[in-house]
């Protein structure tokens, strides 16, 4: 089977981690969606790394990493990637294999990206500026290139006719690309160059094979599920489907092999960017769970917004993606709180209250209805089984389950991989 391991709320939720923790039940792990805007941090032995588009099994030597057809790949970036890893001294020429049908970004998709940013003034998405964006666009233009072009004879050519394209857009945002471009476009094919050590695959193939095979599969998502392109806090979103659905699409697996859905969050939310935050603290709270939390993002060092936990956003995330367990991160961070808020419910602007999310949290925003538990204040560095858990922590977690019908099974009480309980509870 496929298991799949996705974040429930804005991205950020600490999948890396996770993916890390779990990987030695798998013999495969696979990248399904997103790109350089990615940034799965990982912590064990005194390192600290963080993982854009490589899968976050790499540092298991004796699992095979897939970056699969959903994703979009950035050559410059992947070579640097590789170049950080090679103090680990992974086999990585060995254990990590690249779709065929994986898009590219090029230099010009970047540029593109921040030409569109830049037109949308004060209303911009907030993009990591990584190029994600207009590569989907040329992926679903059917006019973009794809991992696989780079061994054709005529990738040269098929590259200049994108970049052409893209330069008339730019010439009609007014966005001067002249002296950016030969400079990223030297790095970006000797980056190419070097891809080609690594071996290109139909990764279709090779999951389906490692199943009938009899291997397990861990299919891994970037972002979250409230970023997901149909069903997130539109137009603030990714470009890519975040959901366990585009396990399927990003790997070329059947519905009917997906197996347990892993569903992570943090004790509390975040958000980078643009957008909706129904749970937003813009207050010295707010600033006080960024600062414990060291909440800035791994790809970007912007800082994240912080609330309180939103469990309307939490169950419509759960519902669509069909989680079997879910997976609670950072509640160390919430330690320093003598009280702490949960929002149950939203209220809108007639009056009502509801516990389904807005079509549009713009255009109906909501007030939260909050519960309020006492907090545990307690450090949980030697806590290692939820008996040992202090009450009030206790409590917070059984009423989680409780209202979402769902067993907590891993809870992450530091960002190191052995910080970690596992339960085994059902709900």
């Amino acid at each position: 089977m496929v298991d799949v391991l996705l974040g429930l709320q804005w991205g950020d939720e600490g999948k890396g981690k996770i993916v890390d923790v779990l990987a030695p039940q798998y013999q495969v792990v696979a990248r399904f969606q997103g790109g350089p805007n990615a940034g799965h941090t990982l912590e064990f032995d005194g390192f600290k790394h963080v993982l854009h588009q490589i899968p976050s099994g790499i540092f298991r030597a004796d699992i095979l990493n897939i970056i699969g057809n959903g994703v979009v790949l950035d050559p410059i970036v992947f070579k640097r990637e590789i170049d950080g890893l090679a103090k680990f001294n992974l086999p990585l020429t060995e254990n990590l294999v690249i779709s065929r049908k994986a898009s590219i970004i090029i230099p010009t998709h970047r540029l593109l990206d921040a030409a569109y940013e830049k037109a949308k003034g004060e209303a911009k998405i907030g993009s990591t500026l990584r190029g994600i964006g207009p590569t989907y666009q040329d992926k679903v233009a059917r006019q973009g290139l794809r991992v696989g072009d780079m061994s054709s004879p005529n990738f040269a050519e098929k590259y200049q006719k994108l970049v052409d394209i893209h330069k008339v857009i730019l010439a009609q945002n007014n966005y001067d690309f002249a002296d950016a471009l030969p400079q990223a476009e030297a790095e970006f094919f000797a980056a190419v160059e070097f891809m080609k050590q690594f071996k290109l695959t139909d990764s279709e193939y090779a999951v389906n094979d490692a199943l009938t095979a009899g291997k397990n599969v861990l299919a891994e998502g970037a972002q979250g599920s409230l970023l997901d392109i149909d069903f997130g806090s539109y137009p603030f979103v990714t470009s890519s489907s975040t959901m366990a659905a585009g396990a399927c699409t990003g790997l070329g697996v059947a519905p009917g092999r997906i197996g347990e859905v892993f569903g992570i969050f943090k004790a509390y939310c975040t958000r980078v960017g643009s957008g909706p935050f129904p749970t937003e603290l813009s207050d010295e709270i707010g600033e006080k769970m960024r600062t414990e939390g060291n909440e800035f993002g791994a790809t970007t060092g912007r800082p994240r917004r912080c609330g309180w936990l939103d469990l309307p956003a939490l169950k419509y995330a759960i519902m669509i993606n069909g989680v079997t367990q879910l997976v609670m991160m950072k509640v160390d961070v919430l330690n320093i709180f003598e009280e702490i808020n949960i929002c149950t419910h939203y209220q809108l602007p007639d009056g009502d209250v509801t516990e389904q999310m807005p079509y549009d949290l713009l255009d109906t925003p909501v007030t939260p209805i909050y519960k309020t538990f006492k907090g545990w204040q307690t450090d949980l560095t030697n806590i290692h089984t939820f008996e040992d858990m202090p009450g009030p922590l206790a409590d917070y977690v059984t009423y989680l389950e409780e209202t979402l019908g769902l067993p907590i099974s891993f809870i992450s009480t530091s960002p190191d991989r052995e910080a970690i309980i596992h339960r085994n509870v059902a709900v």
